[in-house]
């Protein structure tokens, strides 16, 4: 039986991305006991995983392999147990990002191809608001706030098939020039382009929510 007092164990897979301490800090607020570590044990036990990530597509890649991140993402979700992919830490969850004529091949969590915004002005910098849909777990009771983006790329279709024995992805829309994907829920593994922890109390909410499936 488990304990309702106990604050669910985060780790904030550190693999050398900027915004890691920051993200910490939110998560903690939020509720959670966090540890700041790329051990491999430590990431694969506890509750949940954040996958933070800021900078280039192919720099967030080649950071992530230097620490097998990709094999404790990939083993963790075979487990069903839940990960979190913040702004590049969700892009790179996609089959490959384009970014100033270089392909560099993703985590192929989902298939599709992250590129840069078709927008007159890039990159996309300050507080957008979102279309979550209506049975959306990370968005209860904040699908009506605005969130901080900073971004110039961004995945633009959303191509993964319904699944016919699991729930359907819970994809949220965001428009910066055209639609892009701003948030995915998809069984153990969710994401948000957006920066939660640069967000304000709307941020804070939506990690607690996500803390929250944790228990």
């Amino acid at each position: 039986m488990s304990d309702p007092q106990r604050r669910p164990s985060v780790v904030v897979l550190d693999y050398g991305s900027g915004n890691i301490h920051s993200a910490a800090k939110a998560l903690e607020r939020a509720g959670a006991d966090v540890t700041v570590t790329a051990d491999r044990a430590t990431a694969l036990e506890a509750d949940g995983l954040v996958v933070p990530g800021v900078g280039a597509f192919s720099a967030v890649m080649e950071q992530l392999n230097g620490v097998r991140g990709g094999e404790i993402i990939d083993k963790r979700l075979a487990g069903g147990r839940p990960v979190l992919g913040i702004c590049v830490g969700m892009q790179v969850m996609f089959a490959d990002g384009i970014e100033r004529g270089v392909d560099t091949e993703g985590l192929a969590e989902w298939p599709g191809t992250v590129k840069r915004l078709d927008a007159e002005v890039v990159p996309h910098m300050g507080w957008n608001t979102v279309e979550s849909p209506a049975d959306s777990v990370l968005f209860a009771g904040i699908r009506d706030q605005r969130f901080y983006f900073v971004h110039s790329y961004a995945a633009q279709d959303w191509h993964l098939t319904p699944d016919k024995t699991h729930r359907p992805p819970l994809v949220t829309w965001a428009e910066h020039g055209s639609r892009f994907v701003a948030a995915v829920e998809n069984g153990p593994l969710s994401a948000t382009q957006f920066h939660p922890e640069k967000s304000g109390d709307a941020g804070i909410r939506l990690m607690a929510n996500w803390i929250g499936t944790l228990r």
